[in-house]
Order: structure tokens, then sequence, then C-alpha cells
């Protein structure tokens, strides 16, 4: 028993003492099981009057839910019969709604049929206009594209501008005041030629213009490509405008001034801005350079010169009508002079014929009276009243009183 069993920290614990200790420690697990049973034990008894606590409460609660439940059972039907009778008055309103939305929706839609019906009447409308257009659209596509034919021709570019030079001209001058193709003394022939009051040299007039340079200027590309256009454009315009003023520039033949007209502002605009020293060497040489615009306002400064020439022509035929137009006037004054007596002896004699009535008439009102004395004194101092010559304008002519016998002896 008192053999070594296990040596720990130097200490030697023999049988005995191990066993020892297992009787204690068995004691001790058995006191700690007691207490615990104990403990268990009480748990127990406290759970169980807890439930019976729950189980008293429950039952509470239990009554409590059935009397709810009972209340909430009237509350139910209550609010069924309610919602029953709430329910047949929202079916009978919701009847009357929809009745009311169908009116509504058909008259609706019968109104949007009609103005559906009046859109497409004038859509087919505008469709129709629509379709005229581009009938019109393409009627102008076909004429821009003959414009464009004429102006790639040369020749029909010419005579585009020849003929709208020949219109402006036209429509500002008398046919005597120009000339078209008109032959100049070293066989040119201009386009136009235009007479001048007061001189005889004609101003000429050329439509010819080098197109085909600007156009290329137009769809240049590059800056090599339309730097050779603007010489080309600098070439082609001053060697034209060199051409008119060796052909129609002629002493003493023509004016010292031509014209050379650009039938497009557009070219001219071009030419005036970009070319500005064409413009300039083409004024050194007495040639002007004209749009449409221009050529018209210098027709029309032409048309005022040619007025005023024929206004000093027809001068001494104007004085002559003067003269016989002051001569009828001065018969009418005198003939109006003629009249206006007659008028004034007519009235002094309607003067005399109211006083004598007057006068008549008094003296009858005398004789009624029995009244001859005054009317003795009246006859030895006669008294003469002035007429008004407002009254006597409004009396009457001696030729609606009078007989013709009468009155001719009156005035005689």
């Amino acid at each position: 028993m008192n053999d070594a069993l296990i040596i720990i920290g130097g200490r030697i614990i023999t049988v005995q003492e191990a066993l020892l200790w297992g009787a204690g420690l068995a004691l001790f697990l058995l006191a700690v099981l007691v207490w615990l049973g104990a403990r268990g034990a009480r748990a127990r008894a406290v759970e169980g009057a807890a439930a019976a606590e729950r189980a008293r409460e429950m039952d509470d609660k239990i009554a409590a839910l059935n009397q709810l439940q009972a209340e909430m059972t009237g509350r139910i039907q209550t609010f069924t019969d309610v919602l029953g009778s709430r329910q047949s008055e929202l079916a009978r309103v919701v009847v009357d709604r929809l009745d009311a939305v169908k009116s509504n929706v058909g008259q609706g839609l019968a109104q949007s049929a009609e103005k559906t019906a009046e859109n497409l009447q004038k859509l087919h409308e505008r469709l129709a206009v629509i379709d005229a257009a581009q009938s019109n659209l393409a009627g102008l596509t076909s004429e821009v594209l003959g414009l464009k034919d004429i102006l790639a021709n040369k020749q029909a570019r010419g005579a585009f501008g020849q003929g709208r030079m020949e219109a402006i001209v036209r429509d500002g001058l008398p046919a005597s005041a120009f000339a078209f193709q008109y032959t100049l003394s070293n066989r040119s022939r201009p386009d136009c030629v235009i007479n001048l009051p007061g001189d005889s040299r004609p101003l000429v007039i050329d439509a010819k213009f080098p197109l085909e340079s600007f156009t290329a200027l137009r769809d240049a590309a590059s800056d090599e490509a339309r730097a050779a256009a603007e010489r080309r454009v600098r070439n082609d315009v001053g060697l034209h405008v060199r051409d008119i003023a060796e052909k129609y520039l002629l002493p003493g033949e023509t004016q010292d001034l031509a014209l050379l007209f650009v039938p497009s502002e557009a070219l001219y605009a071009d030419l005036c801005e970009k070319f500005e020293d064409v413009v300039q060497r083409a004024h050194k040489v007495r040639v002007l350079i004209v749009s449409p615009s221009l050529l018209m306002m210098a027709i029309q400064v032409m048309q005022a010169i040619v007025r005023d020439a024929r206004m000093r022509d027809q001068a001494r035929v104007i004085q002559t009508e003067v003269t016989r137009l002051l001569d009828d006037v001065r018969r009418l004054q005198e003939r109006a002079g003629k009249l206006e007596t007659h008028f004034r002896q007519a009235q002094e004699d309607v003067a005399g014929l109211m006083l004598s009535a007057e006068k008549v008439g008094k003296r009858g009102e005398k004789i009624e009276a029995l009244d001859f004395e005054e009317q003795a004194a009246t006859a030895a101092t006669p008294v003469v009243r002035p007429v008004d010559p407002g009254v006597a304008a409004k009396l009457p002519l001696p030729s609606d009183i009078l007989p013709s016998p009468l009155l001719r002896r009156a005035n005689g």
C-alpha cells in the first residue's frame, strides 16, 4: 500500500494516497450530484408553478379570445351586411358609369372618326398640292438641267447672256436709241450699241463672258488647282477685255468707254472680290464690267438723258401749245366777265321789279285802308332801299317773270 504509484513534481505518490484522493473526489462528486438533484427538484417545482400560472393565464386569454371572437363575429356579420349593401350600390354606380362611359366613348369615337375623315380629306388635298408641286419641281428640274446645258455650251451661253442684255435694253430705251449686232467700220459686230443724244458715236456693249475658267475655279479641289484656275480666270478675262478695247473702241466712231456685261450677279461679285486687279486693268483700258443691276442702272440714266433731249427738241412745240392755251384762257376770262355783267344787270332789274311790287302792295293796302294823305306824302318823297345781294342772288331771273318781249324792252 505504501508502494510508489507515480511521481509528480519530484513528489512520490503512493497507492494509499491515491485511494484516499479518489475517495475524497468520489465524495465531492456525490455531494455535487446531491446538490444538483435538489436544485433540479426546486427548479421543477418552480417550473410546475410557472406552468400552472401560465395555464391559468392561458385559460383567461382563451376566455378573452372567445369573447373577442364573438365580438368579431358580430362585427364581421355587420360588416358583411354593410358590404353587401355597399356592393349592390357600387354595382349600380359602376353600371351607370359604364353606360355613361360607353355613351361618351361612342360619341368620342364618332367625333374622332369625323375628325379623322376630315383630316384625311385635308391630307388628300395637301397630297394633291404636293403632287402638283412635285410635278412643278420636276419641270423646274428639267428647266434647270436645260439651263445647265445652255451654260455648258459656249455659243448657247453667249446667246443667253445676249438675250438677258437685250431684254434689259429693250425695257429701258426706245427702239430708235439702240441697235443689236451693229457693224462697225472694222467689220466687227458688237452685241449692242446705244445711240446717245447729241453725240453720233454709239456706246458699245459686249455680252460675251468667259465662264469656263470660273467653273474650273469653283470645281477646284486643291490649292494647286485653285491657283491654276485663278491664273486662267485672269488670263481669259484680260484677253477678252483686250479684244473689246481693240475691236470696239474706235476713235471718232465709238464712245471712249465700252461695257462688258456679266449675266450673273454672283459671277460679278466673285470677280470684284477675288480679281480686283483684273477689274482695275479693265478700267485702265476704258472697259467697264457691269452686272445686270448695274447695266439696268446705266440704262435708266441713258433713258433720262434721252428723255431730256426729246424735251429740248420739243421745247418750241411745247411753247407754241402753251401760248395757244394762254389765248384760250384769256378768251375764257373775257366770256366769263361778259356773263358776270349779264347776271349783274339781271340782278339789278330783279331788284327794281321787287321794289315796284313792294310799292304796289303798300299802295293797295293804303287804298284798302283809305289812307290817301299818307299815300300822297309817300308819293311826294319816294324812298329807294337797296336790295341785299344774298337775297338778290336767290331771286328768279327776269326771263322767269316777264315775257321775252317785255324783257327785251326793259333791257333796251
